[in-house]
């Protein structure tokens, strides 16, 4: 089996990165946007057998029955604690794989995140790594195979990881996965390329007229 989770941190703490280029009610919407986009994604990917969305935040908890997917209270402390924690519930046996796709890879195509499934028929660990050496999506097969390791320079930190562990890596680029949002810059880059993400899109038409496209 293989389970999804999408983690979403409180929408007070959200990509403050973002600020003071956009005000915190853009930054907000721009957020459950970008979520709504990944859902309807993952939902069109083939081979996964469950998928929930990881938030304490009561307002993004109200996206993921929008999707029919499951909601997954987050009280964990930092982003890989909260990860793990809800991998060990869409995944529960000792065998199950889990995926962790990022919530702000609006431009997420269903056919990429197949082609990371297909790679997690080989390797026990792949990872779809974004453009600035972050981790954009995680497959673990099983799930316990490495520790989750996201924030700064993921990608290498996930490669060392299974170095350690003694098991399989496949690092894959994926072009809709290579763009996670979390500053000024990345919504120009994903406002002029060929990416999905219509939710995202209309509210950057809407908000930020130079974005139109």
């Amino acid at each position: 089996m293989i389970g999804a989770v999408v983690p979403i941190k409180m929408l007070s703490a959200s990509k403050s990165r973002m600020l003071p280029s956009l005000d915190r009610p853009a930054v907000e919407w721009l957020t459950i946007a970008m979520l709504g986009d990944v859902l309807e994604a993952l939902q069109q990917v083939r081979g996964l057998d469950r998928l929930a969305v990881a938030t304490p935040d009561p307002r993004l908890a109200e996206v993921a029955p929008r999707f029919g997917v499951e909601l997954l209270s987050d009280s964990a402390t930092g982003l890989n604690p909260a990860i793990e924690a809800a991998c060990a519930r869409i995944a529960p046996t000792p065998d199950d794989a889990a995926l962790v796709v990022l919530g702000d890879v609006a431009g997420v195509q269903a056919a990429d995140v197949e082609a990371l499934l297909d790679a997690g028929t080989r390797s026990a660990v792949v990872l779809a790594p974004s453009s600035d050496g972050g981790t954009s999506a995680l497959l673990r097969t099983p799930r316990n195979a490495i520790s989750a390791a996201f924030g700064n320079d993921s990608a290498n930190a996930h490669r060392t990881l299974a170095t350690r562990a003694g098991v399989s890596f496949e690092q894959l680029a994926l072009p809709s996965l290579a763009i996670d949002i979390d500053a000024y810059p990345d919504l120009e880059e994903f406002a002029t390329g060929a990416y999905a993400g219509r939710r995202t899109r209309a509210l950057l038409r809407d908000l930020w007229p130079e974005f139109a496209t």
